[in-house]
């Protein structure tokens, strides 16, 4: 049987534009570091290692959508290589902080993303 949500979801993907889009790799990546965060808490490291990879592989995918064409990019890269690397500190060595810190970086990208949007939009 077909999942009504999964098709929805799959659904909305296959119809949003790339900014959209990009914005969808932000919020799941929050989502991942929350999940994370809340496994963590309550000692369930298998479910925190499978959080913090999946929140590993959209960072990964953000930096390789950047375009090197554009000066921008170049710093945007660096600080997905950052955010990634706390991720990374993170699953090794349980740390919150380093969690809370990727947290917080990839909440201003998305915010200053959604911004954007809005002002595009305009």
């Amino acid at each position: 049987m077909i999942n009504p949500y999964q098709s929805y979801q799959q659904s909305s993907v296959m119809t949003a534009s790339p900014q959209e889009l990009t914005l969808m790799l932000y919020n799941g990546c929050l989502k991942f570091i929350r999940l994370a965060k809340k496994a963590m808490g309550a000692q369930k490291f298998e479910e925190k290692n499978t959080n913090i990879l999946k929140a590993q592989k959209i960072v990964q995918e953000l930096y390789v959508t950047l375009n090197p064409d554009i000066e921008m990019s170049s710093g945007m890269g660096q600080l997905y290589d950052y955010i990634h690397q706390r991720l990374v500190d993170a699953n090794m060595h349980n740390d919150l902080a380093a969690l809370e810190e990727a947290e917080e970086l990839m909440l201003e990208f998305r915010d200053v993303w959604k911004q954007a949007m809005d002002l595009v939009k305009q």
